[in-house]
């Protein structure tokens, strides 16, 4: 069933996890994990980069805002639908617009100012509109370049409690020794830091960067306060092992529509992946 993001959030903190935000770039992806959640009973969360419209063409935002919405129909666990990352109203707006009623708006890249005041805007308009919104205080980088090493980009306490109260966010992503992408050697968490946000604010908090950080840093986590998870980079990950693992298979395959398996083949790829995560990490 469709299930808006509050109440998937509010859920994870009555159960002291988090759901799992998985970034879906097509139709194959997002039923993959509605069927793990499905098989799971596990509540779970199809997101979309908004960059996968707008640069890869992948899906449109209307439709797939649909199609999301088609699937959770299908099962009887909750699906929540967000969209990602994207930094500014206009573009937001039109997101919610396109029928999202959870967005992020990062303007973390910002000093904490004008961040805030980006933000607020995004925040009173689509409140109007019914959204949800997530926004960003400290900044959770890029991997590769080291930014989860980088204790000038993790979320201060204090500019967070700021940030929540004149802003009005309903969720927060923080930057605790995450980042996005995959990382050069094994992160570490600050779970002191995370600890101080979480007795500075009272808004669901959000875990960005999520492949490649240990389970058990997860596990303590989500235990202190981390309320959404976000995982792409190894689902994007799998999804290309699997339809490698289709082209090398079918090579003598003299099919000249056999492509037309590939969803189904990929599926069959992705999902007990999606069920391992969701049955180790998410304690519903």
């Amino acid at each position: 069933m469709y299930e808006k993001i509050d109440k998937i959030l509010k859920t994870a903190e009555d159960c002291n996890t988090a759901a799992i935000a998985f970034i879906c770039m097509d139709y194959t992806m997002a039923r993959s994990v509605v069927c793990a959640a499905q098989a799971t009973n596990t509540p779970a969360i199809v997101m979309l980069y908004p960059e996968h419209v707008t640069v890869q063409h992948t899906t449109g935002f209307r439709e797939y805002a649909a199609m999301v919405k088609e699937l959770a129909s299908e099962v009887t666990v909750p699906i929540g639908l967000h969209a990602d990352h994207d930094y500014t109203h206009d573009a937001i707006m039109h997101t919610i617009e396109s029928g999202f009623e959870s967005v992020m708006m990062d303007g973390s890249m910002n000093d904490l100012d004008t961040n805030i005041a980006l933000t607020r805007e995004v925040v009173m308009d689509a409140h109007k509109a019914g959204a949800f919104v997530e926004g960003e205080i400290g900044h959770a980088g890029i991997a590769s370049q080291e930014d989860n090493t980088n204790r000038d980009l993790f979320t201060k306490p204090d500019a967070a409690e700021k940030f929540c109260r004149e802003t009005g966010v309903d969720a927060l992503a923080v930057s605790i020794g995450n980042a996005h992408g995959e990382y050069r050697e094994t992160p570490h968490l600050d779970i002191g830091r995370l600890e101080e946000i979480r007795a500075a604010v009272d808004v669901p908090l959000a875990l960005h960067g999520g492949s490649g950080i240990p389970d058990d840093q997860l596990l303590v986590a989500f235990s202190k306060g981390i309320r959404k998870f976000n995982l792409g980079t190894e689902f994007l990950g799998r999804y290309y092992q699997a339809v490698s693992g289709f082209v090398g298979e079918n090579k003598e395959n003299p099919d000249p529509v056999k492509i037309i398996n590939l969803p189904e083949y990929a599926q069959s790829k992705l999902q007990p992946y999606l069920e391992e995560r969701m049955k180790t990490l998410c304690r519903f």
